[in-house]
């Protein structure tokens, strides 16, 4: 149920990725407007984050998801009313600061749940929730933004999110033991130690570098396609959809099974592929390809670096990973939408994306890394 209940969440969210940018272009926005579209957002979801990663320490889990998923709700339906861009960028932020709170309890309720020897399997399951509103709802919206008018995109939006406040609310929640027994004076409040889980940290790293590449194709591919005069780019989420579907519980026992690096390569690399067979595209042959490659790539990828995040950190301090986990995200895309959104002033959003698709050789550098730092480490610890 909290599976469905997170789906709709995201289903409710992402249809408007990929139709804010070209709505507030419509309006007059320019280059650097539009990546604050994702820009501001970002911000607003990491400046939450702390703290709700703090409440977690020591709040039972069911209003905290309540509270996130009726904030959702109602921001999206003030979009409704914004056709000023400055307004719209202010509800843009304040979506970010209940997108932070949402996706970092959502996230920790679904790992009270899962047992420890089957994490890697379960967040994958989990995870296929965010992924098929990542992958699906951009279809929707880009298809409704087509044929409709972009206030009945809000509505069916707001409407998805009603659903979602629904199924959450019925939802039977487990809070840890530990979380039980804290007391909210016996917990220091840093906003530093409750951004940044020191255990976990390197996967969260790399969680920045890896969606800061993607973080192009998120702003600009439905005016990429809109360049290249292909229609059917919802193509690339559909088929992106599917295979994530198939890959992502095989991908789940490959962690539980072997650990995460070997995995984290081999769908950084497919992802990468999938980056230059999509900036090529000049017809909807290319961007099935693309949207397949991507599924099996980068549709198992975030899943894989978040059960590794969490696998590194102790029960009591999953709220605090989990909000890094997800600022990681955040922090990439936006950065990448600001700095993308300059750079496509000037250079054509085919180079773009493959300019992009190099930060994913940094993730397999870094992941290679600290594979031998970790040998290293337990080399030392065996003298």
């Amino acid at each position: 149920m909290l599976m469905f209940g997170n789906l709709f969440t995201f289903m409710s969210f992402q249809m408007l990725i990929p139709t804010l940018p070209p709505y507030i272009k419509s309006i007059g926005a320019s280059g650097i407007e539009i990546g604050l579209v994702t820009s501001l957002f970002s911000i607003g979801a990491v400046l939450s984050r702390p703290f709700i990663g703090y409440m977690l320490e020591y709040k039972t889990r069911k209003p905290l998801v309540l509270i996130g998923a009726l904030a959702l709700l109602t921001i999206t339906i003030f979009y409704s009313f914004s056709t000023v861009i400055v307004i719209f960028l202010f509800f843009r932020f304040l979506h970010g600061l209940a997108w932070g709170w949402s996706t970092t309890v959502n996230g920790t309720a679904a790992v009270d749940v899962v047992p420890n020897s089957r994490l890697g399997e379960g967040m994958g399951y989990f995870g296929l929730s965010v992924t098929l509103g990542m992958i699906i709802a951009p279809s929707l919206g880009i298809y409704l933004y087509q044929v409709t008018t972009f206030t009945n995109l809000i509505y069916i939006s707001g409407s998805l999110g009603l659903v979602s406040v629904i199924l959450l609310s019925i939802v039977k929640y487990i809070t840890p033991d530990d979380v039980k027994k804290a007391k909210k004076e016996d917990l220091k409040f840093s906003y530093f130690g409750s951004l940044v889980e020191k255990t976990s940290w390197y996967p969260a790293f790399i969680t920045i570098i890896a969606t800061f590449g993607y973080g192009a194709i998120a702003t600009f591919i439905v005016i990429f396609g809109e360049e290249r005069g292909i229609n059917q780019i919802f193509l690339f989420y559909l088929f992106n959809a599917i295979m994530a579907s198939v890959s992502r519980p095989i991908a789940g026992k490959w962690f539980d099974e072997k650990g995460p690096k070997t995995l984290v390569l081999f769908c950084t690399t497919v992802t990468f592929i999938g980056m230059w067979v999509l900036s090529f595209a000049t017809s909807n042959a290319f961007i099935i390809i693309a949207g397949m490659l991507f599924g099996i790539g980068f549709g198992s990828l975030l899943p894989t670096l978040q059960s590794w995040t969490l696998s590194k950190t102790a029960p009591n301090r999953r709220g605090v990973a989990n909000g890094m986990f997800y600022s990681a995200i955040d922090l990439g895309i936006g950065l990448s939408g600001f700095i993308f959104g300059f750079l496509a002033i000037y250079i054509e959003l085919g180079i773009l994306f493959r300019i992009s698709s190099l930060f994913l050789i940094f993730v397999i550098v870094f992941t290679l890394v600290e594979g031998k730092r970790k040998s290293i480490t337990e080399q030392k610890a065996i003298s």
